[in-house]
């Protein structure tokens, strides 16, 4: 049976570039190892306990918890002189929705990429924004 729904469905350039960043962040195996395991740890962990978890080298989980965290997939809490990392649910319920447009297939619920932006997306988009939207979001 053909969804002719498909036909109707547009992505705009915005949300495809931040979509396109969340694909290739998990485009890596370890990073998806590693969002899996904050996902299902529940709570925040620090770099040790994600080394112990996935078995991967300390250097490398640093690297690509920076990555995940660049991108907006999970969020970094500095205390004293420990970094622990949490996954960023707002990102992950969008995600399966972005894919689910992409593909052609009615999303769940909106997906709007702006809604889980990573830092540099947040700092484009202010830089694109129209004169009065800037000012706005600057007062907010």
């Amino acid at each position: 049976m053909i969804d002719y729904r498909r036909w109707s469905m547009k992505v705009d350039r915005y949300s495809a570039e931040v979509w396109a960043s969340w694909f290739r962040c998990l485009s890596d195996p370890s990073r998806v190892l590693l969002l899996n395991r904050l996902a299902t740890a529940g709570r925040a962990m620090t770099v040790g306990e994600l080394v112990t978890a996935v078995d991967i080298g300390q250097p490398t989980v640093s690297h690509h918890l920076k990555v995940l965290a660049d991108t907006g997939f999970v969020h970094c809490e500095r205390q004293a002189n420990t970094s622990l990392y949490s996954v960023n649910e707002q990102c992950l319920d969008r995600f399966p929705s972005a894919a689910e447009l992409i593909m052609g297939v009615l999303p769940r619920y909106e997906p709007r990429g702006s809604d889980c932006l990573a830092p540099w997306q947040e700092d484009a988009m202010a830089a694109s924004a129209p004169r009065g939207k800037r000012k706005a979001k600057a007062r907010a």
